[in-house]
């Protein structure tokens, strides 16, 4: 009988993003979605400018982030 035995390993890096002007450390590799999930507004009307340009939400889990990446994130509040 012959036994296999996989080590996986996992390599995460931290990666500082700028949001909203404050410097935020997190795990990479992230794409936009997970970032809005991790910051828990996944559920609320934003939107996103990524480096200077305005991200399409249908982009969110196409858009990988990176070291450096500079975002504001705009969340809607109702009222009159």
């Amino acid at each position: 009988m012959i036994r296999f035995t996989f080590l996986f390993i996992l390599v995460y890096s931290v990666m500082q993003l700028t949001i909203n002007g404050q410097q935020q450390n997190f795990d990479s590799p992230m794409d936009i979605q997970q970032l809005i999930e991790k910051l828990l507004l996944h559920n609320k009307r934003i939107a996103i400018e990524y480096n200077g340009k305005i991200i399409p939400r249908s982009h969110f889990s196409k858009t990988m982030l990176e070291e450096g990446d500079q975002l504001e994130i705009i969340v809607a509040v109702g009222g009159g």
